[in-house]
């Protein structure tokens, strides 16, 4: 009699489990023509691990790995929340913010290498509350001030008005402390989105 309660209630509760499941069960419909769209936007970043008010922050490096004698050892893992502004100044007009992490992959410490994953978020003007997410290799060997020093990196999403979006950025830098790891950073972006 105990056997068959039990098979009579593990009846009922797959029957049960059934019609739930089902529910969410949806109908793949072919989309209708888009139209896609190009924007073009220039703004600073500025990376600050140094001083009172730090930006960006070692979170997490492997012990075996340190060098003590390199600012990012390999295996360094950093997160950022990085002022995005409309002039190389940092105390220009802030219009966002560059949240996100950063990865050191360079065993030389001479050729430091970082992959970098980053959401791009505006919080002032025409795309306020929109956003591009960068996911790349950084290459920042010789890595200096100068307009003939482009780094570029891939756009692989978006949100708001930035929906859907893929395209590249430009990173060409306006100054940087060699000492302090300070860095600003002019970005040219080119967005395809819809």
């Amino acid at each position: 009699m105990e056997k068959q309660m039990i098979f009579a209630w593990a009846m009922i509760f797959c029957l049960a489990v059934a019609p739930v499941c089902g529910q969410y069960y949806s109908k793949t419909i072919k989309a209708g023509p888009r139209v896609e769209k190009m924007t073009r936007l220039r703004f600073f970043y500025h990376d600050i691990p140094s001083g009172k008010n730090p930006t960006t922050f070692l979170i997490a490096q492997a012990n075996i790995t340190q060098d003590f004698f390199s600012p990012s050892p390999y295996g360094s893992l950093y997160s950022m929340d990085d002022p995005l502004t409309l002039e190389p100044e940092r105390t220009s007009k802030m219009v966002g913010n560059a949240q996100g992490l950063y990865l050191a992959l360079s065993r030389d410490p001479t050729k430091f290498t970082a992959v970098f994953y980053a959401d791009f978020a505006f919080t002032i003007g025409k795309f306020k509350g929109s956003s591009f997410s960068l996911f790349s290799r950084y290459p920042l060997t010789d890595f200096v001030p100068g307009p003939d020093v482009i780094r570029e990196m891939a756009i692989v999403g978006g949100t708001g008005a930035f929906r859907m979006a893929t395209g590249f950025a430009l990173f060409r830098a306006t100054s940087s402390n060699s000492r302090t790891g300070d860095a600003s950073l002019e970005v040219d972006v080119t967005l395809y989105h819809y």
